[in-house]
């Protein structure tokens, strides 16, 4: 086991886990690659274990488990843990494992023929970023002593901090999709030109949209803290379809509430994902208020899933804190990002849930 011996953690248990991502590159010359030359020629991760000679790659949201045999012979991958397929056996020939060329193809193929197939499914294709109040607007504001300074924390400032570090890692981490901000500096966009931003964006029929308002909170009581995320309330009926160029325009009522229902149900599903995200980067003193409903101005105009995320409460000395450091604002970024990455997982791993659009 020389090739991956530096990363034994313990005698008796041995998990590699090698990540290596780069252009991928088949060593036609070879009749079996080594397992950097399998990371290389896949991009991919490989997770394997030496003890049990057992293995499993991982890529683009899909997986293949594996066992190792014999040189010669096939074995049995379990792609996705739905489909078992015959392919020839990666082996260890003096202590090194090998992978075939032939494996290395086969499993090539699967991954991208899966891929090609999540592409053709539902999927987010925007999202649609709303930094609250701006300009003339300052929003919530409070003042406090923090390490002997007066600080003033101002919503405006902190929301746009939180949304363009939001901004920067779902760009990264989906180049394939469009993100949007509704303001990228100290402007003033009404409300009304926040939906109509995000209404406006063009989609394909199996296409979706999420809109995310970014706020801070403010009380009259200074011991009120905590985050909240916000959802319409089911009550409230948005007109989604209009009237234009349907056949039959007695099915609307029934269309529109069944079209508003599942985005409502989605809009709890962002926002529960996303104060589960709160929960993880953030310890137990800083106290989750929960999923609640109201119509707020931009969620009700919007016609597609929205929430609203109230990060903090700005009167609050211990949340003001977390507001004004910039790691801690690093931190709410990363649980809003959190959040909206598992429901986009488990949207487009479904195909859209309902899909009645």
């Amino acid at each position: 086991m020389t090739v991956i011996t530096q990363k034994r953690r313990a005698a008796l248990v041995c998990l590699f886990v090698l990540v290596l991502s780069g252009a991928s590159e088949l060593y036609a010359a070879e009749s079996a690659l080594t397992l950097p030359q399998a990371l290389t020629a896949l991009g991919c991760n490989i997770r394997y274990n030496p003890l049990l000679r057992q293995g499993r790659i991982d890529m683009d949201g899909h997986d293949a488990a594996f066992t190792v045999g014999t040189r010669g012979n096939r074995t049995l991958v379990l792609f996705d843990n739905t489909h078992l397929i015959s392919i020839d056996a990666p082996y260890t020939e003096g202590g090194v494992l090998l992978f075939p060329n032939t494996f290395i193809a086969s499993v090539k193929n699967l991954f991208t023929e899966a891929v090609n197939q999540d592409k053709e499914r539902y999927r987010i294709a925007a999202i649609i970023i709303d930094p609250g109040h701006g300009g003339k607007d300052a929003g919530a504001q409070g003042t406090h002593t923090i390490n002997g300074k007066k600080v003033t924390v101002v919503e405006k400032d902190v929301v746009l901090k939180v949304s363009q570090e939001l901004y920067a890692t779902l760009r990264a981490a989906y180049p394939d999709k469009k993100i949007l901000m509704t303001r990228t500096g100290d402007t003033y966009p009404s409300l009304d030109d926040r939906t109509v931003i995000a209404n406006s964006v063009p989609l394909r029929e199996n296409e979706a949209i999420v809109y995310v308002s970014v706020h801070a909170n403010a009380s009259f009581n200074r011991n009120a803290r905590g985050y909240e995320v916000w959802y319409l309330t089911p009550e409230y009926r948005r007109d989604l379809l209009g009237s234009g160029g349907q056949a039959n325009v007695s099915l609307l009522p029934i269309q529109n509430a069944m079209l508003d229902e599942e985005y409502t149900k989605e809009s709890v599903m962002i926002a529960e994902s996303i104060v589960a995200g709160f929960k993880g980067k953030f310890p137990a003193s800083f106290p989750s208020r929960g999923v609640k409903a109201e119509q707020w101005y931009v969620v009700k105009k919007s016609k597609m899933p929205a929430v609203l995320v109230e990060l903090g409460f700005v009167t609050n000395r211990e949340d003001a804190i977390l507001l004004s450091d910039p790691a801690g604002l690093k931190k709410f970024s990363d649980a809003i990002y959190t959040g909206l990455k598992d429901f986009i997982t488990r949207f487009e791993r479904s195909g859209g849930f309902i899909a009645l659009k």
